[in-house]
């Protein structure tokens, strides 16, 4: 009687299994095909602003759906094309991390359109420690001695000032890396920056005039700041004013005169005296 019973089972578990086969197959057959295409990919790591080669790409299955804007189905389209930002291996190439068609390789291809690069001399401390990498951006602060003022007294006086020319600048480069995905700080003697025509010609006349210092800021912090420079004269607070000196005024002295010059002391009032007897004492009173 077992025995049948666990038969029944098994012969019921098979048919389920069938037919459940059958409805995946079915689903299967009637399911619509997705559709995939053939886009071009970065065999190894291509650092920003290098040349594309043929070799350099392979063409890889991906779904349709999802294929990225601007991707590119022909690896021939893309050789001698300058990549504006670097990409790992497998990654699309497309439109959008290239530069214009007809770039030459190396520093240009970053430029922005309408932008110019300009390289100031930087130490340890000026580079902020080796922190300002490419793709960050900084302030130039310079710090100069304003024209000569005239005095009160006729002469003229030059005043220190440290003063933010310009903000938001950003770092194409340090030394000759352009690379952006190195993070840690590298000590280097110089860094370009990307600026405007007005921007650049500001940036030249301050570094003759004085000492330029670059601030790290924000990446994501466009705000601009509206300072008014510190001077020595805002920088440390006013000494209190000294106490007015006390002025001693010496009175006259008079002095004795000699006794001929002495006028005469005028003579005693007379006075009348009683005695007065009390008991065993006796004593005297004058008025």
């Amino acid at each position: 009687m077992k025995n049948k019973r666990a038969v029944i089972v098994m012969a019921l578990a098979v048919v389920f299994g069938m037919g459940a086969v059958a409805l995946a197959a079915q689903w299967l057959l009637h399911a619509p095909a997705s559709s995939a295409g053939r886009i071009a990919v970065a065999v190894t790591d291509i650092d920003i602003g290098q040349r594309l080669a043929p070799e350099m790409l392979k063409l890889v299955d991906w779904p349709a759906d999802s294929v990225p804007k601007g991707a590119f189905s022909d690896p021939q389209k893309l050789s001698g094309r300058v990549m504006r930002t670097s990409v790992q291996a497998g990654d699309p190439v497309s439109e959008s991390k290239l530069a214009p068609a007809g770039t030459l390789g190396g520093l240009s291809a970053l430029i922005a359109e309408g932008k110019r690069a300009i390289t100031v001399r930087v130490n340890d401390v000026i580079g902020v420690a080796g922190f300002a990498l490419p793709g960050n951006y900084v302030d130039i602060i310079v710090s100069t001695e304003t024209d000569p003022q005239p005095q009160v007294q006729g002469g003229q006086r030059e005043q220190s000032i440290s003063k933010i020319v310009l903000e938001r600048i950003l770092v194409l480069a340090v030394a000759q890396e352009v690379s952006r995905d190195e993070t840690k700080p590298k000590v280097v003697n110089a860094v370009t920056l990307e600026v405007t025509p007005e921007q650049a010609e500001k940036l030249d006349l301050a570094r003759s005039v004085g000492t330029l210092s670059l601030a790290l800021r924000n990446q994501v912090d466009p705000a601009a700041s509206a300072t008014a420079g510190a001077t020595k004269q805002n920088l440390l607070p006013p000494l209190a004013a000294p106490a007015a000196p006390v002025h001693r005024v010496a009175l006259p002295v008079s002095r004795p005169r000699p006794l001929a010059q002495r006028p005469p002391a005028p003579p005693a009032p007379r006075r009348d005296c009683v005695g007065v007897i009390n008991g065993l004492h006796s004593s005297q009173e004058c008025f």
